[in-house]
């Protein structure tokens, strides 16, 4: 039975893991920032202004987080800290553009919320950027 389903982990599984993880939310969102940067004229007249700041703002932090934190945690730089903006973007999207609906309308924003947490939890793995960069020294 242990064979069927184990319950051990070597470090190349739980790594190869964290990579697919984080390439598999960086893809997910990437479009979503893509297509705002593209089209930023159209969308800063009618972007929801978030905490009070502009709509303009507004847009630009959702491009920084949807975009630019996406990729680099697609590479895993920076992993931990650039999911910070990733995970205020999924509350954001849960609660404010889908008032709270997990089952419904808010469902990615909700599964993604969970990839994001999960990934700050595992960190970036040894398949990083991170890792190459940051190797403790002893």
């Amino acid at each position: 039975m242990q064979f069927i389903q184990p319950t051990r982990y070597t470090d190349s599984t739980v790594n190869t893991a964290t990579l697919w993880l984080r390439l598999g939310l960086g893809i997910a969102m990437i479009p979503h920032g893509y297509d705002k940067l593209m089209h930023f004229a159209d969308y800063q007249t009618s972007f929801m202004s978030f905490m009070g700041l502009s709509m303009s703002a507004s847009l630009i932090l959702a491009i920084g987080a949807e975009f630019f934190c996406s990729i680099l945690l697609m590479v895993g730089l920076l992993t931990r800290l650039v999911l910070i903006p990733l995970i205020i973007t999924a509350l954001v999207i849960i609660f404010l553009a889908h008032d709270g609906d997990i089952v419904g309308d808010g469902s990615a924003g909700f599964a993604l919320l969970i990839g994001y947490i999960t990934s700050l939890l595992l960190g970036p793995g040894a398949f990083s950027l991170d890792a190459l960069l940051f190797k403790h020294r002893s």
